[in-house]
């Protein structure tokens, strides 16, 4: 019988982390869930929180990679900003959304466990500077990027409360107004 690879033990761990939340997944269902021996899942990670820490940097790389890719296909500066906002709703809208799991992650263990809240400020820390990026690219300041930044993550926890994606539009209206209101609005038009 084949061992399953180290993706799969994250791949089973995604998907049950993010729909039921990390404390009330046991190893020996995760054990089930990815066909692995209890031996082999310790081996590729030593403790729970070794392998809620592993997921949760694949998570990131996946999730700013959709993200990038969708924020991509747009050119113009200002509609590269929004776009985020656009992505943001796809995502809220997907059957299986739960709100961020770094949020949730860290709100069940960072509190406990320095690798699980590192890895959620980690994520927000990339998020941030990516909006950043963009927010600058646009001709928009460091504060405006925070302010931006600040509605991607107040729409993500609303949509995950509220269980609806209008957040997402809601959010994306909010940042064309700070856009346009940041003394720039002719070039923005």
């Amino acid at each position: 019988m084949r061992s399953p690879s180290n993706d799969e033990i994250l791949d089973a761990a995604d998907a049950l982390f993010y729909a039921r939340g990390v404390q009330t997944v046991g190893m020996d269902e995760l054990r089930t869930a990815s066909g692995a021996s209890l031996k082999r899942l310790y081996q590729e990670f030593p403790s729970k929180e070794a392998l809620v820490a592993a997921w949760l940097r694949r998570r990131d790389a996946a999730w700013r990679a959709r993200l990038a890719a969708h924020v991509d296909r747009v050119e113009e500066p200002r509609a590269r900003v929004l776009a985020v906002f656009g992505w943001l709703a796809e995502w809220f809208a997907e059957p299986d959304f739960r709100g961020c799991a770094f949020v949730n992650a860290f709100g069940e263990l960072g509190a406990t466990s320095a690798a699980v809240a590192a890895e959620a400020r980690r994520h927000k820390e990339l998020f941030a500077g990516y909006v950043r990026d963009l927010v600058t690219a646009a001709g928009g300041s460091p504060s405006l990027s925070t302010q931006v930044f600040v509605l991607a993550e107040g729409a993500i926890v609303t949509a995950a409360v509220l269980g609806t994606p209008d957040a997402a539009r809601s959010a994306r209206e909010a940042a064309a107004v700070l856009l346009d209101g940041s003394g720039g609005a002719a070039r923005f038009r």
